[in-house]
């Protein structure tokens, strides 16, 4: 099954790595990451931008909103994201163990099964064009 692994942590620490500290983090990172890129098994990961790049659309009275920065106020902010194949859900609690034992910028990993749609697949099978 398809999961994505989104890592939450306080952005003011993140943000303030000094590049030798960043690439550091990324080298240990990259080193847990390794066996499911070799397998074949990891899919795209991100890295944010920090909040203060983000923009917001939500849903208003007349017409919807635009607002600078996320939606709400919070101490830990989703700072990037995982996608991986793995067999269970204790393969990717483990996986997310690892990350966490050589991240120290964040605080929590939350793990979700998710599903990929492809626009241009779904036409194809409604018969449209792609």
């Amino acid at each position: 099954m398809l999961y994505a692994i989104l890592c939450y942590a306080h952005e003011e620490t993140v943000f303030a790595w000094s590049k030798e500290e960043e690439a550091s983090v990324m080298e240990r990172l990259h080193a847990v990451q390794e066996p499911l890129a070799k397998a074949g098994k990891l899919g795209p990961v991100g890295r944010l931008m920090p909040t203060t790049a983000a923009t917001t659309v939500r849903k208003g009275k007349d017409e919807p909103l635009v607002l600078d920065g996320p939606f709400a106020e919070t101490k830990e902010v989703l700072l990037g994201f995982y996608t991986a194949e793995f067999d269970s859900l204790d393969e990717a609690v483990a996986f997310s163990k690892e990350l966490s034992a050589v991240n120290p910028g964040s605080s929590s990993y939350e793990i979700r099964p998710f599903y990929v749609f492809h626009p241009n697949e779904i036409k194809a099978a409604e018969g449209g064009s792609s």
